[in-house]
């Protein structure tokens, strides 16, 4: 397994590094607030190829693998974006595998998203689906049925902590668009939501990154008693840690991705710490990378002291969105008893 960017991917990164800075900064994602979308932004990204880059070149995408795609999941955690990729990519390569026309949504006219959160059969209603309040299209699990939906998107989200653009989406019930059943059905919703756990990673590693960087650039600048405040022993110890903490979480996601490209069955040994399976280890990389983004957001927030809660500070922005984004598919307590379950086996409850 290889971590340091190869070529390609150094040029991705310097590409939308460039491109989310120049784009999104903080002004642009204060304005979409509350919704949490930016139309003209996610015009400015499809123009880009955004939208399309992670669909297979036979559907007309640019082919990119998981690797390519986490670079450009990680500047929009960095910049806090507020457009739909990690949805609509996750979801566009799910509908790549069946026979459906796809340029609408490679292009980024249509927006697709995935209902992460799957609706037991002869349900109405797919809960609280990420950017269900802009998509266009909905894929996602009813029962055992995996069904496309393509209808109006509301337009407004239930307020919520992180100003995400989440919304109850419709499930069909009656004549749905079935891609696939049963054992197939399943198989493919967990690996497009494995996909979209490690892509969602890769994002809060993002927020962690750019909420360290927040903080040094504060401590350096708050004078106390004649001095930074970043020469505090207190707050040093507050952000000494955080650059292990955030490494890890890049290292796990970088491991979740490298085996979402590989294409063939990992496995998961405990006893050896051998993990290699694709779907263990986006959980994993779900769980680390959400906890340290919490943790780095809460240790820069308290280094601004009062001001941290201050709408005007930018420090609120990432806080709220590291414990939002975390939260969109359910509580991460039930995931990691679904990770134990599956690394361990299941116990009596």
């Amino acid at each position: 397994m290889r971590l340091d960017l190869g070529e390609d991917q150094r040029a991705i990164d310097e590409v939308f590094a460039a491109f989310f800075r120049r784009e999104s900064p903080v002004a642009v994602v204060r304005a979409a607030e509350p919704l949490g979308y930016d139309a003209s932004l996610w015009a400015k990204l499809a123009e880009l190829g955004g939208p399309g880059m992670g669909a297979p070149e036979t559907a007309g995408g640019g082919g990119a693998g998981l690797g390519d795609l986490a670079v450009v999941a990680d500047h929009l955690g960095q910049t806090i974006a507020p457009v739909p990729f990690v949805e609509h990519t996750v979801a566009t390569r799910l509908l790549a595998r069946f026979d459906l026309d796809l340029d609408d949504i490679v292009s980024g006219g249509r927006i697709a998203t995935l209902a992460v959160r799957p609706a037991p059969a002869g349900a109405t209603t797919w809960p609280l689906v990420p950017a269900g309040a802009v998509a266009d299209v909905v894929v996602g699990l009813v029962g055992d049925d995996l069904v496309c939906v393509q209808s109006e998107p509301p337009g407004a989200a239930p307020h919520n902590h992180a100003a995400m653009p989440i919304a109850d989406r419709t499930a069909p019930s009656a004549t749905p668009m079935v891609l696939a059943t049963g054992d197939d059905a399943r198989a493919a919703f967990a690996h497009a939501y494995a996909e979209w756990q490690t892509l969602t990673a890769w994002s809060l590693t993002g927020i962690a990154v750019a909420a360290q960087e927040i903080a040094l650039e504060y401590v350096k600048e708050r004078h106390q008693f004649d001095r930074p405040i970043g020469s505090f022993q207190a707050l040093q110890q507050q952000l000494a840690d955080l650059p292990i903490v955030i490494a890890g979480a890049q290292l796990l996601a970088g491991k979740a991705a490298w085996a979402g490209d590989r294409g063939t069955p990992g496995v998961v040994d405990t006893e050896l710490c051998d993990i290699t399976d694709f779907e263990t280890l986006a959980g994993m990389a779900f769980l680390f990378a959400s906890d340290a983004a919490a943790l780095a957001t809460d240790r820069s927030l308290h280094a601004h002291g009062g001001y941290g809660y201050a709408e005007e500070y930018d420090i609120q922005l990432y806080y709220r969105r590291a414990r939002g984004w975390a939260l969109v598919a359910g509580d991460p307590a039930h995931e990691a008893l679904r990770l134990a379950d599956s690394m361990f086996g299941p116990v009596a409850r």
